[in-house]
């Protein structure tokens, strides 16, 4: 639980990220976004060295926990309701991420 919520944290600091540009770029908002987004976007790079393992192994099992937080950010922030298939393709990488992480060393 603690490696779920450890790459949940680094996925919405990356989200953050990258979302607070598209607002600038995107959304017509303040130039200031990218300060927020830089500093969130350091925390993102931060919070990968925290993970126990080879870097490679985190960065392919970080993404299907990506996946599964850009798909929770179209509910909540973008206000799309997930179909079907964005559900189960979201579990397909959370069962990759558990594949990756959790075998036996």
């Amino acid at each position: 639980m603690k490696t779920f919520l450890l790459f949940a944290a680094t996925a919405l600091a990356e989200i953050i990220g990258c979302y607070l540009p598209w607002l600038w770029l995107r959304g017509g908002k303040s130039v200031w976004l990218l300060l927020p987004a830089a500093i969130s976007l350091a925390l993102f790079a931060w919070l990968l060295t925290l993970h126990g393992t080879a870097a490679g192994r985190v960065y392919a099992a970080y993404g299907g926990v990506y996946i599964g937080m850009a798909i929770l950010w179209l509910w909540a922030v973008d206000g799309v309701r997930p179909t079907g298939w964005d559900m189960a393709g979201a579990l397909v990488a959370l069962t990759g991420m558990a594949i990756i992480m959790f075998q036996p060393r």
